[in-house]
């Protein structure tokens, strides 16, 4: 990470908003004048197992030359910061032909707040359920989005999954994968899932190329299977998801983008209650 490490995990642990105002000792202004002539450069989500064997299929199939890694963060994962680092540096190590550029931090406590922390109850009352899990990964999708604009219109590289071993992750349903791909298209960024029709997990690990377990060496999340009920079953349905992202959480993302788009850090939580009293 090019001696930004410190300042990198020193950014995840305070997490300021950080979306269009990246500090610049994190993304010089050189840095984005040389990004923008780069005719072969993506984006790639670092998470965990999942993101970086996306990074490396990414490559392969689309011989992208130039990645740049971003970390977003939420309002809920705890752990080693060391495991980014072990990921950034696998990534590295596997991809040695390509150029993996400085890391680059993203994130905004207000945004993630207004998918998912303040209106809680207004959301069970018209919904009938609440899990953080979709809004959450409806906000990391689109914190990367102002960025890839602005380095003209650069794709983005995700390690989202449909099946994990035969088991479905809520925020990883067909139906709401089709949701994350139609807001970046909205914007003209192209979000490339190359992982999305994998299930077995000894074939995310022939593509990383060692061993790597799921959900294992990566940040937790305290919410983590927070919609599973007590023998461990998924109770939600698409239907109630589908409402929950049509009339709120997309068309608040998409203003919240939009305002970022601009030069200007929204006001999250207004614009979230605009869209829930139809004003």
């Amino acid at each position: 990470m090019s001696g930004s490490g410190s300042l990198l995990e020193e950014l995840f642990q305070t997490k300021p908003e950080c979306i269009i105002d990246i500090p610049e000792k994190i993304l010089p202004s050189e840095k984005i004048g040389a990004y923008q002539g780069m005719s072969r450069l993506a984006m790639v989500e670092i998470a965990g197992r999942d993101s970086v064997a996306a990074a490396i299929k990414g490559v392969e199939e689309n011989e992208f030359t130039d990645l740049i890694p971003t970390i977003a963060y939420t309002g809920t994962e705890y752990g080693p910061w060391f495991s980014m680092e072990r990921a950034l540096r696998r990534l590295a190590e596997r991809l040695p032909h390509a150029r993996i550029h400085d890391a680059v931090i993203l994130g905004s406590p207000g945004f993630w707040q207004a998918l998912n922390g303040r209106f809680i109850s207004e959301l069970i009352s018209r919904y009938g359920f609440y899990t953080p899990c979709v809004g959450c990964h409806l906000y990391l999708h689109s914190v990367r989005i102002p960025l890839a604009l602005s380095l003209q219109n650069i794709p983005i590289i995700t390690g989202e999954r449909e099946r994990h071993n035969g088991d479905e992750k809520i925020n990883q349903f067909s139906e709401v994968l089709d949701f994350y791909q139609r807001l970046s298209d909205s914007f003209g960024i192209e979000l490339l899932m190359p992982l999305r029709h994998i299930s077995e997990g000894n074939q995310i690990e022939e593509i990383l190329g060692f061993e790597w377990r799921q959900g294992k060496e990566q940040l937790d999340c305290v919410l983590s299977g927070n919609y599973r009920m007590l023998d461990n079953k998924n109770v939600l349905k698409n239907q109630s998801i589908r409402g929950y992202l049509e009339d709120f959480a997309m068309p608040c993302s998409k203003e919240i983008i939009v305002s970022y788009a601009s030069g200007h850090i929204p006001d999250h939580i207004s614009i979230a209650a605009s869209i829930l009293s139809g004003t």
